[in-house]
């Protein structure tokens, strides 16, 4: 894999960003690249019958989960704070991402693949492609990779591995546990345990020693 200078990773909902573009912001910017955690929507208690202060409380802590998150990886967050009930049409998502990312002069863009069991990811997975396939038309290099997920694996085939040190395993766990939902505190989605797991099982997969995580190359059109 050749080394990128402005990394940026970008998830349907909070932790989604870190899980899939983690072990590759770690890796580059080792080698002094700069990257970005950037989430789409904002988080929300599963308590449908929470009172507006428990849902503006959660937020709040969340906020500070995200900050702590970014600052263990050593990137950034940046919010776009959308609501999932109450989402922008895709052409105007489209836009956004797209200015983002011509604006931050991304190399490469980590995001969701398509076969995922959760709407915003797919949402996500759409605006994002068409805005890295619209850079690319304009001769932008950059380049798209889905980043494994253990909600969007229908599909998923892995075409890259990173092998990770045991010390960028520790930091990257170290910094997903800043979030409640992976410690278990939001859903009983065995998270870490999956996590742990398939990194494992990637290594073996890949013949490679040690702890890896998988990316899935996204096919976008060769512009001449």
């Amino acid at each position: 894999m050749k080394d990128y200078k402005r990394v940026v990773s970008i998830g349907g909902h909070p932790l989604d960003a870190e899980l899939m573009g983690g072990p590759i912001a770690l890796r580059m910017n080792a080698k002094g690249a700069k990257s970005t955690m950037v989430h789409v929507t904002t988080g929300r208690l599963e308590n449908k019958d929470a009172t507006e202060a428990e849902k503006t409380q959660y937020l709040n802590e969340l906020n500070d989960q995200i900050a702590n998150v970014a600052k263990e990886l050593g990137c950034d967050a940046y919010q776009l704070n959308y609501s999932s009930s109450n989402m922008p049409s895709m052409p105007d998502f489209v836009d956004t991402i797209y200015n983002y990312l011509k604006t931050e002069k991304v190399d490469l863009v980590v995001t969701h693949h398509v076969g995922t069991m959760h709407d915003r990811h797919y949402y996500t997975h759409r605006g994002v492609k068409a805005a890295v396939q619209r850079l690319r038309s304009e001769k932008v290099d950059i380049d798209l990779l889905y980043g494994e997920n253990l909600e969007d694996l229908v599909g998923f085939v892995p075409t890259a591995y990173i092998q990770m040190p045991e010390v960028d395993v520790d930091r990257w766990f170290k910094a997903l546990e800043e979030y409640q939902i992976f410690r278990g505190g939001i859903n009983t989605v065995p998270y870490n345990d999956y996590y742990r797991t398939m990194g494992r099982v990637r290594g073996i997969e890949s013949s490679c020693p040690g702890f890896v995580k998988a990316y899935m190359h996204a096919g976008l059109v060769e512009y001449a």
